[in-house]
């Protein structure tokens, strides 16, 4: 699809994520993805962008730098990606995820991590065909009740 444009994300975005997270999910959405948007659109280094179709957003990738995290050399982590259902399949979650490895080509940063669900099988596909692969780190959780 040749008019797609990707930019960076921006304040006002946040309604639009809420809605194609929404629609992928197909369950309410309790988080609050304006101020979300609004705190990540207003760091310029982030590495988030939004895919835009007819002054329509119809994708999304959020991500972050990090420094001197356990002794990781400064690296990025995507956190968020979604396509609106109706616009999937046509090439616009490879094009976020190119202009955000290229956004941190240019800064010097050439690890890129990101963590997802073991049974998403659709998404572990998706960063499987970006290059993705297993990490030598492991991740932890614990539940405070």
């Amino acid at each position: 699809m040749s008019n797609i444009l990707i930019r960076k994300l921006a304040k006002g975005d946040g309604i639009a994520v809420r809605n194609i997270t929404a629609s992928i999910s197909q369950n309410p959405i309790e988080i609050n993805y304006e101020k979300v948007v609004e705190e990540e659109a207003a760091n310029p280094y982030d590495g988030s962008f939004v895919a835009v179709i007819d002054d329509k957003v119809v994708g999304y990738i959020m991500s972050h730098v990090l420094t001197a995290v356990f002794g990781m050399e400064k690296s990025a982590w995507i956190t968020m990606i979604g396509v609106d259902p109706k616009y999937m399949d046509q090439g616009i979650g490879k094009r976020l995820a190119m202009e955000t490895f290229s956004y941190y080509k240019e800064m010097g940063i050439y690890t890129i991590f990101t963590t997802v669900r073991w049974d998403s099988t659709d998404l572990l596909s998706y960063f499987k065909i970006l290059g993705f692969d297993r990490s030598s780190y492991i991740n932890l959780s614990k539940t405070i009740s």
